[in-house]
């Protein structure tokens, strides 16, 4: 087996003081790795983003928007539960991961609190088990989805990744500035460092902008606990890839510009789409609405993106492994050393990369 397929082999020591607990104030004055030859790399600020650009190309950005997806309620008997809600299978139906899970079998209910004076604020009945995920399938007693909104929206959470522990930050720190469309159980965060003086700069330049939609869920987060990395399966996520921006990517590549996805979400909503268009016998790239579930690991053939911003990722992760078949396993570990030894800040709130092609 090449070492590229073996887990072992995307493994890397982080100290834990690296692990960003806080976002950077501005955004835009977050340090940025860059990787635009194949043996050199130079040390940057975000904000400077436009002069390592041309003309022509294209960034493309998920619009996703996080939702306040972690809620605390109680059964019946008043023990505490704790639910994070994954994907919506019908209205007013979630998966949702639910702690303590195995106590809950079917027709248990979790009643969620505004105040101490309404306890059935918000009422979900337990009607499935789901074994991918080992989550449950939650019935919402409401009758509309602006009401099941409101009410999330006041006794939800935004749920902060687990290795943030000590964090400062607001809520609105881990959206992106131009999210719009809910459905994101966490943030693409390659795009937390953009600010609107900064989009303004680019586009200025003629720098371009398109967006797409994936709703970060478990296939983003989910580790791979497998040895050979080939057989890992990715939980499917949804995505959207409008006609707008398909006819811009047509259009930078026509002209020579270049395609650079702000994020690893950005990269599989497109390639998920190019898959999704050669499977359906068509040539070229089509608008995509539906779920993807694309694993990208070396040995991956590109088809759309020609650049890929990004956060410095986890070890053995499926994002360390996309990453990797952009510009291969032993050189971005090199890279990752190259920003321990210089102090980056890692994850979610941590400093960027620009990887061009």
């Amino acid at each position: 087996m090449s070492s590229d397929h073996l887990l072992s082999s995307y493994d890397y020591h982080l100290p834990p003081d690296l692990i960003a607990q806080n976002p950077m104030i501005p955004r835009d004055h977050s340090r940025l790795l860059v990787i635009n030859s194949p043996t050199s790399h130079i040390h940057s600020i975000f904000r400077d983003l436009p002069q390592w650009l041309l003309p022509g190309d294209l960034l493309v950005f998920n619009n996703t928007r996080v939702i306040p997806a972690r809620l605390y309620g109680q059964k019946s008997t008043g023990a505490p539960v704790e639910i994070l809600l994954l994907e919506e299978k019908e209205p007013f139906c979630w998966l949702a991961l639910v702690k303590p899970g195995k106590r809950f079998k079917l027709g248990s209910e979790i009643y969620f609190k505004l105040d101490n004076n309404d306890e059935n604020f918000l009422v979900a009945t337990v009607i499935d088990r789901d074994e991918e995920t080992g989550g449950r399938l939650l019935k919402f007693e409401v009758n509309s989805v602006e009401l099941f909104w409101e009410k999330v929206e006041k006794i939800g959470q935004i749920p902060f990744p687990p290795y943030v522990t000590e964090s400062e930050a607001n809520p609105s720190q881990y959206q992106t500035i131009y999210a719009q469309k809910p459905g994101a159980i966490a943030a693409p965060t390659a795009g937390l460092h953009f600010t609107e003086e900064l989009l303004e700069k680019l586009q200025e330049k003629g720098i371009n902008q398109a967006y797409i939609t994936l709703h970060v869920g478990l296939g983003t987060f989910r580790p791979v606990d497998i040895d050979n990395i080939k057989e890992h399966k990715m939980h499917q996520e949804w995505i959207e890839v409008p006609d707008v921006t398909v006819e811009k990517i047509k259009e930078t590549k026509a002209n020579g510009g270049r395609v650079i996805a702000v994020g690893t979400t950005v990269v599989r909503a497109l390639e998920g789409t190019a898959k999704a268009t050669e499977m359906a016998g068509k040539q070229g790239l089509i608008s995509f609405r539906g779920k993807t579930d694309i694993f990208i690991y070396p040995g991956y053939s590109w088809r759309i993106i020609d650049g890929l911003i990004t956060n410095f990722h986890l070890p053995k992760s499926s994002l360390l492994m996309l990453v990797s078949a952009l510009i291969g396993r032993e050189r971005l570990l090199e890279l990752y050393q190259i920003a321990i030894e210089e102090k980056y800040r890692f994850y979610s709130f941590g400093d960027g990369m620009l990887i061009l092609l």
